[in-house]
């Protein structure tokens, strides 16, 4: 039902017609990495997020908001500040992946913090790859942030939203889910009245904490909706085989026949 709204790249002009409502709907695209509200919603990391989960990439509205949702009431939960949304870990130099699911001509991509912008990249009212990634220097703003990314389209007046929730210079690893017990994260306690250091302490019992393996796409599977692929898993998709050009959870419509060279790159 909404294969119309983002296919990219040669098959743009065969469906011109069908995406002639308004010419703003032949660009689409949003922050993939790290995982920006709308991605978060489309992988299942965050719950309750309606009709974005199916269309992370649509988030356009008018340039010059400051609004996660961008004015859209249908995406209204992109900016509910009260839901959960998970702050990914990063170092003060951080790289933003957007996905380009339907390209347009680019005036430029600009970054928020707090609504002071802190970085633009000029986009040279060209057309952008399927994948355009961008380093921005985020040290003047430790700990959690909301980044707004914006890309500016260059021949229309709109421009397309992404919120990205980080924890800056907090390391690598995400921010811990609401189900992690505080205590589970602080290093064994010391008993409250300690042992004089001369005393021997009871052997722990090795607590086997078995490593959180997700298990990646198996190479050469059989390509399915609501799987976290990676850069360079392969899958066969209607006899054919494609390799993974941008890590992203698959959705239903987003097929590697669809998505060819935006997300997939035929073998």
């Amino acid at each position: 039902m909404r294969r119309s709204i983002g296919y990219p790249l040669a098959a743009l002009g065969a469906i011109g017609s069908t995406l002639a409502v308004s010419s703003p709907a032949l660009a689409h695209g949003y922050v993939s990495g790290p995982p920006s509200r709308q991605a978060n919603c489309a992988s299942g990391a965050v719950a309750g997020c309606g009709q974005i989960q199916f269309e992370p990439q649509s988030v356009e509205g008018p340039k010059g908001l400051k609004s996660c949702d961008g004015g859209l009431s249908q995406f209204s939960v992109l900016s509910d500040e009260s839901k959960n949304w998970p702050a990914k870990s990063v170092g003060k130099n951080v790289t933003f992946t957007w996905v380009m699911t339907a390209r347009h001509r680019t005036s430029n991509w600009e970054y928020f913090v707090g609504g002071k912008k802190v970085a633009t990249v000029d986009g040279g009212n060209a057309q952008p790859d399927a994948v355009v990634t961008h380093n921005v220097d985020l040290s003047a703003f430790p700990g959690r942030q909301t980044v707004l990314a914006v890309w500016n389209i260059g021949d229309t007046a709109n421009a397309f939203y992404s919120c990205v929730d980080l924890n800056i210079g907090g390391g690598s690893s995400t921010a811990p889910a609401p189900s992690s017990p505080p205590s589970s994260s602080s290093p064994s306690a010391a008993p409250s009245s300690p042992a004089p250091s001369s005393a021997a302490p009871s052997s722990p019992a090795p607590t086997t904490t078995a490593p959180t393996t997700t298990a990646p796409a198996a190479s050469g599977t059989d390509w399915a909706p609501g799987v976290a692929y990676k850069t360079g898993d392969i899958v066969t998709y209607e006899g054919k085989k494609y390799e993974c050009r941008q890590g992203h959870s698959s959705l239903r419509s987003w097929e590697p026949s669809i998505y060819t060279l935006a997300l997939w790159l035929p073998r």
